[in-house]
C-alpha cells in the first residue's frame, strides 16, 4: 500500500477564476497539467468571464 503524504507536500496551482491555491487530487492524477480551476463553480464562472474578455 502507498504511504500517506502530507497535504503540504502535494503540488499546488492557482485557480484561474478565483486566484486561490488548490492542491493535487488523486482524481486529477492523469490530467493534472490540464486542470485549471479549483471547482465546478470556478470553471463555470471562468468560462463565462473568459468569453466576455475575448469578445471585448
Amino acid at each position: 500500500m502507498a504511504r500517506m503524504r502530507k497535504k503540504a507536500d502535494l503540488p499546488t496551482k492557482l485557480c484561474r477564476a478565483c486566484g486561490r491555491p488548490f492542491a493535487w487530487r488523486r482524481k486529477w492524477a492523469r490530467d493534472w497539467e490540464r486542470v485549471l480551476y479549483c471547482s465546478d463553480r470556478c470553471r463555470a464562472t471562468g468560462a463565462t468571464s473568459g468569453a466576455k474578455e475575448s469578445a471585448s
